[in-house]
């Protein structure tokens, strides 16, 4: 018998699923990361340790079948590759929406009746038995999403088998989604799918959560 919180050994019915993660350059990421400490945040490190530590307890979710990461930065392609995600070159260079797009069109390249999802790239809390049931309420529609912490942005974008995904990404994308036709996933219990992190308070509430390995590490060298 499977108990409370513990992963199932089996994919739901909607599953497997590939997750779209997309990632900037370091060296533009996390500008909102100022004041989160002491002095001034590495900000290029952190945002490589959440990444990796999203798309290692993404693989780690027993719902998930394959992570396609979509960057040019080679600094954070090397490492994700370790992990064991694909990385895909963002060819379009037009912005996040048409990253994940592409991303999306990588994994129906290989697998055209693949459901997939997108996933933020900045859940260093995330916990692979909170996507699975997130994952799992989202295989109930054709498309659906999960709105983040603050009930404004959007964490997971989901897409059934045959859906065109149409990501709306960016602000205030909780309500363009909505707009979109998308079902909002209001299941309780997942807060590390809903929280990302772009400032120093929201870092500070997925260090409560209890975040991965490589963020722990990060922080603790530079918090000391």
């Amino acid at each position: 018998m499977q108990k409370d919180g513990e992963l199932p050994t089996t994919p739901g019915p909607a599953g497997p699923w590939s997750l779209v993660v997309p990632l900037k350059p370091l060296a533009l990421a996390k500008s909102r990361l100022a004041g989160a400490g002491p002095g001034a945040p590495d900000r290029p490190g952190l945002a490589l340790a959440f990444a990796l530590d999203t798309v290692a307890a993404a693989l780690a979710c027993p719902a998930v079948r394959d992570v396609v990461v979509v960057t040019d930065d080679p600094a954070a392609a090397g490492p994700l590759a370790a992990l064991g995600a694909r990385t895909v070159a963002d060819r379009p260079a037009a912005g996040l929406n048409a990253a994940l797009a592409h991303g999306a069109a990588a994994v129906r390249a290989r697998r055209p009746d693949a459901p997939v999802a997108t996933l933020n790239a900045d859940l260093p809390a995330l916990r692979p038995a909170e996507l699975f049931r997130v994952l799992g309420a989202a295989g109930q529609f054709p498309r659906a999403f999960l709105a983040d912490a603050a009930d404004i942005g959007t964490t997971l974008l989901t897409a059934a088998p045959g859906v065109e995904l149409r990501p709306a990404f960016g602000g205030a994308s909780r309500l363009r989604h909505l707009s979109s036709g998308a079902v909002e996933i209001g299941i309780s219990g997942v807060d590390s799918v809903r929280r990302d992190v772009d400032t120093g308070d929201d870092l500070r509430a997925a260090l409560a959560l209890g975040v991965g390995p490589r963020t722990a590490e990060r922080w603790a060298a530079y918090a000391g």
